[in-house]
C-alpha cells in the first residue's frame, strides 16, 4: 500500500474545532494515518523516498497540520498561532521525519507574505502547500555564510527582468527544489544592508548549477548552486530591490523563535525513547538508575521544559501583537547547544549496552546515531551559536563592542 492509499483518514481542516478538539483531531489524524515505516523509533522504520515525503506532506496539508495560519486566500486555513502551536506539539510527539519543504513552509512561504505582489502570493503559496512546489534558500556563500550582509552574488538589470550572478553554499535541498529563495545584492558590497534584493529563482533555469555535498552522516542534502548569467523575470523579484534585508531579517526572527515548534516537543519524545529503549537492557538499566546518569537525563529534561517556554512565550508574544526581535536568537541558540548535548550523551550511554545488542537497543542506536550526526551542524545552520551569542549581546544586552 502506497503512502497515499494509507492515508485514508477524512481531513479535518474545514472541521470548526478549537482548543482541546482541535488538538485531539490533530492527534488522532496522526495516530490513525503516520506510517510505522515513517517512525525512527519502530523497528519497521525506513528512511521514506522523496515521493513518499512529498505525499505524505501533501496529506498533513489536507488534514489540516500545515499552512494552518497561513490565509484561506491563498490556501491556507486561516487558523490562530495558538492553533499553529498545538498542532506542532501533536507533531512533535511521534517520531516522524522531517520536512522535505519546511524552507517553503517556514522561510519562503512568510517572506511572500510579507513583501510578495498579489500575484505571487496565488502561484506560490498554494503550490507550497500542496507540495507542488518545493523550496531552497540561497542565502549563505563561501564567504559570506552567517554575515549575510557580505555576500558576493549579484543581480543586475537586464531589461524587464534581473540577471544573476554567484555562487550560494550550504543550501540544503537544492537538489530536490523547484525554486531558490536568492539574496543577492544590486547594489556595491560596501552598501552591506542595502542594495539586497530576493528573488524566486526556478532551478530549472538556463545557467543554474546544483552540485550536492556529502555530510558527515553519508548524506548529501547540502548543496552549492551557482548561477551564470541566470535570467530571472521581474514577476519573480520578490519585494523591492532595497527590501531584501529588511524582509529576510524579519523573518528570520520569527523563525528562530516560532517555526519548527515541534522541536522541544520532538526532543522529549527522543528522551522518552532513550529511556525506555535503555529500561530493556539489564546494564543500562541500572546506568539510569545511578545518580551520575539520572542527575543527567534530568538536566536534559530541564533543558526541554527551558525550550517549550520559549516557544509558548513567543506565541503569546505574537498572538498579542508583539514583537519577537532579537529574542529569537535565544531559542535557536537554546535548543541547538542543548540538542547536541543530549545526542552525545545518548550515544555515550546507548554504547554501553549489553552484548548482543536486544532490538530495542538496535532501534535506538539507529535513530540517536542518525541524531548525534545532524546534531552538529544544529548550531551552524539559521545562525550559528557565535551568531547568536552576538545578536544577543549587542541587541538584547546592549553591550558596546570592544574597539
Amino acid at each position: 500500500m502506497s503512502v497515499v492509499e494509507a492515508v485514508s483518514m477524512q481531513a479535518v481542516a474545514g472541521e470548526n474545532l478549537t482548543g482541546e478538539a482541535y488538538r485531539d483531531a490533530m492527534h488522532r489524524w496522526l495516530h490513525a494515518n503516520l506510517p510505522a515505516s515513517f517512525r525512527s523509533d519502530s523497528a519497521a522504520f525506513a528512511a521514506p523516498t522523496l515521493q513518499q515525503s512529498v505525499a505524505w506532506e501533501a496529506a498533513m496539508y489536507r488534514a489540516g497540520l500545515t499552512g494552518i495560519t497561513w490565509p484561506q486566500a491563498y490556501g491556507g486555513h486561516g487558523r490562530s498561532l495558538r492553533e499553529h502551536l498545538i498542532a506542532n506539539q501533536e507533531i512533535g510527539r511521534l517520531a516522524m521525519p522531517e520536512s522535505v519543504n519546511s524552507i517553503g513552509k517556514e522561510l519562503a512561504g512568510p517572506i511572500i507574505l510579507a513583501v510578495g505582489t498579489e500575484e505571487q502570493k496565488r502561484r506560490f503559496l498554494p503550490a507550497i502547500l500542496e507540495m507542488r512546489n518545493i523550496w531552497c534558500q540561497g542565502f549563505s556563500e563561501p564567504e559570506a555564510g552567517s554575515d549575510l550582509a557580505g555576500l558576493r552574488t549579484r543581480a543586475t538589470r537586464d531589461g524587464d527582468g534581473w540577471r544573476i550572478n554567484g555562487q550560494k553554499i550550504w543550501t540544503s535541498g537544492a537538489y530536490r527544489a523547484q525554486r531558490c529563495l536568492v539574496l543577492a545584492r544590486t547594489g556595491p558590497l560596501e552598501d552591506r544592508h542595502r542594495g539586497l534584493a530576493m528573488f524566486a529563482v526556478p532551478l530549472d533555469a538556463k545557467g543554474v548549477r546544483v552540485r550536492t555535498i556529502k555530510s558527515i552522516d553519508g548524506r548529501e542534502s547540502f548543496c552549492e548552486v551557482f548561477f551564470d548569467e541566470v535570467e530571472v523575470a521581474q514577476t519573480d523579484a520578490i519585494g523591492a530591490p532595497d527590501e531584501g534585508w529588511a524582509a529576510a531579517i524579519r523573518v528570520l526572527e520569527i523563525e528562530r523563535a516560532t517555526n519548527r515548534m515541534y522541536r522541544a516537543w520532538r526532543f522529549e519524545n527522543e528522551l522518552r525513547h532513550l529511556i525506555s529503549a535503555s529500561k530493556t537492557d539489564p546494564v543500562l538499566s541500572a546506568m539510569v538508575a545511578d545518580r551520575h546518569y539520572a542527575v543527567r537525563l534530568g538536566e536534559v529534561a530541564v533543558d526541554i521544559e527551558v525550550l517549550k517556554a520559549h516557544v509558548e512565550t513567543a506565541v503569546e508574544a505574537l498572538a498579542s501583537g508583539d514583537k519577537i526581535g532579537a529574542r529569537g536568537s535565544l531559542a535557536k541558540l537554546y535548543w541547538s547547544e542543548s540538542h547536541q548535548r543530549f545526542a552525545a550523551l545518548a550515544i555515550e550511554l546507548l554504547s554501553q549496552a549489553s552484548l548482543p545488542q536486544n532490538p530495542a537497543i538496535k532501534v535506538a542506536r539507529r535513530r540517536f546515531e542518525t541524531i548525534y550526526l545532524q546534531a552538529r551542524a544544529e548550531t551552524i545552520y539559521a545562525g550559528t551559536t557565535e551568531i547568536q551569542l552576538g545578536i544577543i549581546a549587542d541587541r538584547i544586552l546592549q553591550l558596546s563592542r570592544g574597539k
